[in-house]
């Protein structure tokens, strides 16, 4: 049997590969993806934990306006800079006639710590609101007078 062709009848091998296993460009560009989206999510968590904390920290400053009027109802006045938030707590030392000091005002467990660790601002008489007080908290810097700032005036 004579043909034309110069290799009549020869078979190629082809090698089979075992695709058993990943390649070393497959699983990186699986590891890739995963961390890519792993970091979208972090950043997405970040944003909502900051918009938490300055809730947090608003609502407090606004759930402050009812035991400081119950003081000021019952003192005449608010508590003075001196005196502080303490004083909403346990009658402060420096009230003229403490009898008028009937109980408590907040519970003793009531923290007067923002959620960025730092202590609520507070100052009567205020600068902000003529003739009341001033509570704020300075905010994710940590810096009194910024554009942060949480207060009663706003």
């Amino acid at each position: 049997m004579k043909t034309d062709a110069p290799f009549p009848m020869m078979k190629t091998k082809r090698r089979k590969r075992n695709r058993d296993a990943f390649t070393l460009v497959e699983v990186m560009v699986v590891l890739f993806i995963l961390l890519a989206m792993a970091g979208a999510g972090v950043v997405a968590i970040q944003g909502v934990r900051e918009r938490a904390k300055r809730q947090q920290a608003e609502l407090f400053v606004k759930s402050m306006k009812t035991p400081l009027g119950l003081f000021e109802s019952q003192i005449g006045r608010f508590p003075t800079t001196e005196e502080g938030l303490d004083a909403l707590k346990q009658a402060p030392s420096s009230l003229p006639d403490p009898s008028k000091w009937d109980s408590p005002f907040v519970e003793p467990e009531v923290s007067y710590f923002d959620p960025w660790g730092n202590a609520y601002q507070y100052m009567y008489p205020g600068t902000h609101s003529q003739g009341k007080y001033d509570l704020w908290s300075m905010g994710p810097d940590g810096i009194s007078d910024t554009e942060d700032d949480i207060g009663s005036w706003k």
